[in-house]
């Protein structure tokens, strides 16, 4: 390159580049925040996936209200219930007196 050539580039380079890469900067986190893993496309997939935990957390929440309240039941320090207990024995050990009638409520 000639002296003339570059005297007359540097000016225009120098004029143009800052603009230039701002605009691609731009461009590259204009892109990011609609296309991008985290952008506004994948909100709705964000959404469906929310709503399936929610429903999940719900289902469990249930689920530890039922199993505290067993606890509860079973709790030697508050005296534990006698029905409860004679239950779960019958359950896990699988015994019954011949003269009883097992029915199952699942």
């Amino acid at each position: 390159m000639s002296n003339a050539s570059k005297n007359r580039l540097m000016p225009l380079l120098q004029s143009a580049g800052i603009p230039a890469l701002a605009i691609v900067f731009m461009g590259f986190f204009g892109y990011y925040a609609v296309a991008g893993p985290n952008g506004l496309l994948r909100y709705r997939e964000y959404s469906r996936a929310y709503a399936k935990r929610e429903a999940e957390f719900a289902q469990l929440d249930k689920r530890r209200a039922a199993l505290r309240n067993q606890v509860a039941l079973l709790d030697p320090k508050r005296g534990a219930n006698p029905d409860m207990v004679d239950e779960l024995v019958r359950k896990e050990l699988n015994v019954a007196h011949p003269d009883e009638i097992i029915v199952p409520l699942n």
